[in-house]
Parts: structure tokens; sequence; C-alpha cells
């Protein structure tokens, strides 16, 4: 049997500036693609490991860094296929591949040959003359040998690749179940049960109604787009349950896409790795090389944002449950009431409510004051470019300038929903920065640079008009985009968002903070029809709100933490996943009247994949220092000083991981932080 003819629109990329050419890359191209770029890998690995001279940092690490740059580039293009507009061939392909992936590189990472070279090198490291980053290169190489068994007997090392193969084929079944329970589920709703929900809401209904063949209806799906405001606004309390329970049961339905075993073997894998490992258990192991680096340094941050977060979400349960009774009810919170209740809360101290604010928050002008504040902090310019096509016909693809005209990125933006797209909003790359000559001549790569988010996509010839959670999901993503965009380093390991996982939130959340920003919210909050910028007035009580709810919002958070890293620490294999949910929460007062933001069966940022596995942590981690961060420029007086961004620029956006991250943080703010400033600004504080 003869393989079909290879695809080269797989990986020679000669569209727009070193884009793919999309249109060309067929779901059949993959698999004969993914066989031919592993042979290759295997081929040049040989090599290096082979090489007759003795070890060098330029012929055993610059050599595996620019080495398997074929396979990089068919993986780009599948995972992002994938992840953003997946189908039943790439899900069959997904669950082959990921398994084989994994043994590709187990295979690599137990190397004999290859380890006693870079083990040589790392063993006189003080004396090769390396530079800070050219250290950090080595030592990432090394760790990561060394956690892929590469010291290890034999039989060790084949239970390792076996458990890292059933891993990856773990977490992609999840990741499809959850999809699949996502993307099933509609509850279709005629004009008479759309009481309390406004045209925005409507629009996007009946457009997700139509693109399900129920023209003339009105569908409530579990995109967080739509379910959230239609928990929101809905007035009709047993549709909200109805709805609300359908969402937070997703991968725990029974049947094909259930996720409570996949989970339970997940975890029992994971903690045998660990040991194999010489590690207490998997959050031992996943800690190591953070800024946080034990369980103990998480929880007792946790903890203690937890404990104030829970006294402000009970005070906050009491004033609703006066508004129900204000209603004439008599029930108590319920988890589908906690969102309807809070609007009208909001509306009640501020004068304002969510529709209201809505029709100012144009995804267009969002879009645009994304780019515009990169543009005062870091001197970069935006150009979309119309006639190149994307991945998908919504996404849009812009050319990436610096101030002095040069080329510095490409960055496509996929901003809708779809049933073909996971939930949630990423940032990922096709191609990341460095400056090391590759073997196919190029000098250096730019980055290339994609943001996935899923907003409700308008009916043909409306604006998509953003929640104000919306808003800021889609500064933090491009926060995480200039990361990638911004990176000026030598070496691809390290390029970009290569850094530790609680610090690599710290760009994307301290990039929140420049939406509401009143210069910016007066020149891009417009209203949609009028044109009109956002009331003083409204904006005043907008801002006056930035820490409304907050007690709900740290609780959901934080309980999804704690539950992460408490399966991640258990002592006994953990046979009952949600029964150690349940006992978490029992043990720290969870209130019955809100959820775990992500409750275990379809906690994707755990289970599918390890990516934030004992890491869910990581985003209040950042969170301190990104607040902490922002307050550097409000003591300047001016929240574009350039002198600040230009700190900020060089040692946090474009460093990426070559140097220590709290390194890193010291050399841009002189010190480390206290959570009193995240405290502060989630309206903690005592």
């Amino acid at each position: 049997m003869t393989l079909a003819p290879l695809n080269p629109a797989l990986t020679h990329w000669n569209g727009k500036n070193g884009l793919p050419d999309f249109v060309a890359v067929k779901d059949e191209d993959f698999a004969p693609a993914f066989d031919a770029a592993m042979r290759e890998h295997d081929a040049e690995i040989d090599e290096i490991a082979g090489n007759p001279e003795a070890p060098t940092f330029e012929n055993t690490i610059v050599a595996l860094e620019i080495a398997g740059d074929a396979l990089s580039r068919v993986s780009a293009l599948f995972w992002n296929r994938a992840g953003a507009d997946t189908n039943p061939t790439i899900q069959g392909l997904e669950r082959d591949i990921s398994p084989k992936m994994s043994r590709h590189y187990s295979k690599i990472g137990m190397n004999e040959k290859l380890f006693q070279r870079i083990d040589a090198l790392w063993e006189k490291k003080d004396t090769l003359g390396l530079s800070l980053e050219q250290t950090r290169v080595l030592e990432r190489h090394w760790k990561g040998f060394v956690k892929s068994g590469a010291k290890l007997p034999k039989a060790e090392q084949e239970r390792l690749a076996a458990i890292n193969e059933r891993l990856a084929s773990l977490g992609a079944n999840f990741g499809q179940n959850v999809l699949a329970d996502e993307s099933g589920w509609a509850l279709f709703l005629e004009e008479s049960d759309l009481e309390g929900i406004p045209e925005f809401l409507r629009d996007a209904m009946a457009a997700q109604a139509e693109s399900r063949g129920e023209a003339g209806k009105f569908a409530v799906t579990l995109s967080r787009s739509i379910i959230e405001p239609f928990l929101t606004f809905s007035e009709r309390r047993d549709l909200r349950e109805t709805a609300f329970k359908a969402w937070i049961a997703r991968g725990e339905n029974g049947g094909g896409t259930d996720n409570r075993e996949i989970i339970r073997e997940t975890l029992a894998l994971r903690d045998e790795k660990a040991k194999l490992l010489g590690y207490e258990h998997f959050a031992a192991l996943k800690l190591d090389n953070t800024m946080a680096k034990t369980p103990e340094a998480v929880n007792g941050l946790l903890m203690e944002v937890w404990e104030k977060a829970r006294v402000r979400a009970l005070e906050e349960e009491a004033d609703l449950a006066k508004l129900i009774a204000a209603d004439g009810k008599n029930h108590d919170v319920a988890p589908w009431d906690w969102r309807h209740y809070a609007e009208k809360l909001r509306a009640e101290k501020f004068s304002f409510s969510e529709s209201e604010l809505k029709p100012y928050l144009q995804l267009e002008k969002i879009i645009a004051a994304c780019f515009d504040v990169a543009g005062r902090l870091f001197g970069i310019s935006a150009t979309e470019l119309k006639d190149v096509k994307g991945y998908h016909p919504d996404v849009r693809v812009f050319e990436i300038r610096d101030s002095d005209g040069s080329l510095k990125a490409m960055f496509l933006g996929d901003y809708f929903a779809r049933p073909s797209k996971r939930s949630g909003a990423w940032m990922s790359s096709f191609q990341g920065q460095h400056k090391l000559k590759l073997k196919n001549g190029a000098d250096g790569e730019i980055p290339l640079i994609y943001n996935v988010c899923n907003f409700a996509k308008p009916a043909a010839g409306k604006p998509a008009l953003l929640s104000l959670d919306d808003a800021r999901t889609l500064f933090h993503e491009f926060g995480h985009a200039l990361h990638g965009m911004l990176s000026d380093v030598t070496y691809p390991s390290v390029s970009g968002t290569g850094v530790s996982r609680d610090f690599v939130e710290l760009p994307s959340q301290l990039y929140e903070h420049w939406l509401t920003v009143p210069e910016i919210l007066k020149t891009y909050a417009v209203h949609y029809q009028t044109g009109e910028a956002m009331p003083q007035e409204l904006l005043d009580k907008v801002l006056a709100a930035d820490t409304f709810n907050s007690g709900f919002a740290t609780v959901e958070f934080t309980s999804s933490a704690l539950v992460d890293m408490a399966f991640h620490t258990a002592k006994e294999p953990v046979s009952d996943p949600m029964a150690v949910e349940a006992k978490v929460l029992k043990d720290i007062g969870m209130p019955s009247s809100i959820v775990m933001r992500h409750r275990t069966p379809h906690f994707q940022h755990v289970f599918a994949g390890d990516g934030y596995s004992a890491g869910y942590y990581s985003y209040m981690w950042s969170e301190v220092l990104d607040a902490d961060a922002f307050e550097a420029f409000e003591e300047t007086g001016d929240v574009f000083d350039a002198g600040v961004a230009e700190k900020l620029k060089s040692q946090i956006y474009s460093s990426g991981g070559s140097v220590d991250p709290e390194d890193a943080y010291r050399a841009f703010r002189g010190k480390l932080p206290s959570p009193e400033a995240l405290l502060r600004g989630r309206g903690l504080a005592a």
C-alpha cells in the first residue's frame, strides 16, 4: 500500500507573509502528513543523537530547537481545526493522532544517547559561556527530558510512555464529549416564551434556531454567549432552571459522552506518572518550575481569597433574597436565579442594566479599542487584509506592524460561536517568533497568532453586540496575542507564551484593565444605532459597579481551583471524582446558590489535556501580579505612561521564557506583589 501524495500546503506556507494556504488543506491530508512529518523528525533526532562530535550547545540544543519543523506545521494546522472547526473526520483523526503523537515524543524523551548529550552540557553549563537565554533554553530541555523519564530504568520508561499515550487519548475523548453535549442540546422557544429577553438576545437566539433548522423559533444553546444572558434576562424561572441544569450537566449525562470514568482513570494515571518520576503527587510534578512552587503556596492564596469572597457572596445572596421576596416569591436563591436577580439588583443599585450597556459595546469597536491600546502602549498598528482568507469564512486576518513600519506579526481573529468550535476562548499560534536559521533557509520567523472566541453571531445585517464580560474576554485574549506578537527572543522554546503556567496569564489579565479606562470607553463605547458615545452618567455607573457581584464571581472561580488542587494532591487514588468534588465544596462551605465555574465533568482546562491541571489557580496567581502591575501605571497619573509601558514591553511581553518569571517581574516593578492589590481590585479588601 502506498501513501497518498503529501499535500505541500501543510508544510510549505506560501500565503501572505508566510501564512498557510488554509483553503488548500483538506481533512484527508492530515493522516499521511503526520506520518511523514514524524518520520522526518525521527531522522533528525537520530542525527543529533548519533553525532560523533562532542556535544555543544549548537550541535545539540540549537539542533533540537529547529528539528521537527514539518511536524510543528502539520500539528499547528490540525489542532487549530480540531478546536475551532471540527467535524467527525477530524475528531476520528484526533482520537488516532493524540496517542500517536504521545508515543512519538515519549520515544524522543527517552532517547538515551540524546539525553547523554544534553546531560553532559547540563553538568558543565557554568563553563560553557552561555547567555542567560541560552542557559534557560538548556535548562528547559534538560528538565523536559528528565520529566519524560530519561533517567528511569527501561521498564519504567515503557510504563511512563504507555501512561502518556493513554492520557492523550483520554484528554481527546473528554473534550469531544463536552463538545457533543454542548452542540447537541438546544431549547427551542416560541415568541410567548421570551418575557424579559432584550432584542440583541432575541436576534442571536433566532439566528441559532435558524441554523438548527428551526426558523421562526428561538434557541437557547449551551454556548456561554447565549446561556448566560438568557439566565440573566429571562423572566421564566422554569426555563432558566431547564437551561441551567443542562449547562452544568455537560459531561455527566450518562451514555457515550459521560466523562466521569475518563476523569477517574485520568487522575489515577496522573498520580502513577508523578510517583514514577519521584514526586509525591501530580500537583508536585506540575508545580515544579512554577512561581508558586508548592501546593501549600497555592492553597494558601486560594483560601485567603476564598474566606473574603465567601463572606461577600453570602451578603450578595441575602440582597438577592430580598429582591425575590419583594417580587412576591417565596423560593430560595437557586443557581438559576442568581444572574437574573443580580441584574435586577445592579439596575436598582446603579441605575443601569446589561441591556442598557450592550448597545454601546459593538464587537467592531472593541476590536478597534484593543488595537488602539496596543498602539498607545507598544507602538504597533494593525491593518485588516480583507482579501486574505483565514481557516473559516468568519476568520479575519490582520497585518501587525511595528512603530518603524516593519512587519511584526500576523494576527487572525475568530470571534463567533458555531457548533464545530469548542467552547471558551483561547489564543494560539501557527508559528512562534524566533531568530534561528532554519533548514529551509529562513532566517528567523515572525509570529502567526490567532484568537478564538465564542460570541453570539448576530442575524444578517445586524451588528454583534457584546456584554461587558465578552468585551473583557476580547481584551484578555488579545493580551495573550500580544505576548506572542511582541516576543523578541532567539530560541523558539522560550518564545512568546513559553513561560510558566502561573505567569502566562499576567499579560492577558493585565491587558483587561485598559478596557475600562474612561478615555477608551469614551472613544469606543458608541451606540450602534446613533453613533453617540456612552453618556458620562452611564460611564460613571459602569465604573462604580466594577466590583458588583465580585463575591459570586470569585466564589465561582476559587471553588474550581480548590477542587482542581484537591484532585491532584490526593493521598489515595480517587475512586469517585464526583464525591471528591462534593466533599471539597462541603468542607469550604460552598454556598448552595452558586456552582463551580467549571464543574468537574466539563472542566476542560484540567481534563481535556493537562494544560491547566493542578494549574487552574494560575489565573488568580497572575491576578496578584496584574493588579500590582496596573498600579504601576496608576501611580504615574497616566495609564499610558511611556516609561512604564516600555519596561512592560521589554521585561514582560517581549522576553518570553528567556528570563525567570520572578526576575522578569522584579525588573519591571522593582518588587514582588502581595495579594492586597488583587483584593482591592475585586473590592474584597477590608
